[in-house]
């Protein structure tokens, strides 16, 4: 690979450590970034590591993905659930592969969040398995 991997993520991950630690656990988005940092340098890969709370620029980014990386990594948060916007544009943005993270099982909860609009558009999904999600997506990233 030799443009990076983009690994974007979306609202309230920025509180990932203090958010609802029995949720989503108690490691840090800094954490995260420094193991995939770490999975991307052992792997002979570059990434990208983003967060935003604005569901525009998680679309922009998507848009620059299409161009200027190798694939996708993104845990859109609660805009899984909900944004059109975010499918369209990872559709737009084909042939990219795409894997959408969640550190929770979304299926496990609240039965809003077993819909996800990114799911139909992504070449595949990892969900329930907390922080890990990040480097086994980077993992299968790197294998297709």
């Amino acid at each position: 690979m030799t443009k990076p991997v983009f690994i974007l993520n979306g609202p309230n991950l920025n509180m990932l450590g203090k958010r609802e630690p029995g949720i989503y656990g108690g490691t840090t988005l800094g954490e995260i970034e420094n193991d995939c940092r770490q999975f991307a340098r052992n792997s002979g890969i570059s990434i990208e590591f983003r967060q935003t709370n604005h569901e525009g620029m998680l679309v922009d980014w998507i848009q620059e993905a299409a161009e200027a990386s190798s694939g996708v990594i993104i845990n859109p948060g609660a805009y899984g659930h909900t944004s059109i916007a975010l499918h369209d544009a990872i559709r737009a943005a084909a042939p990219l592969p795409v894997i959408e993270v969640h550190l929770s099982n979304i299926y496990a909860r609240e039965p809003f969040r077993h819909q996800s609009m990114i799911a139909p558009v992504a070449r595949g999904m990892i969900c329930g398995l907390g922080a890990k999600g990040y480097t086994l997506a980077l993992q299968a990233l790197v294998q297709l």
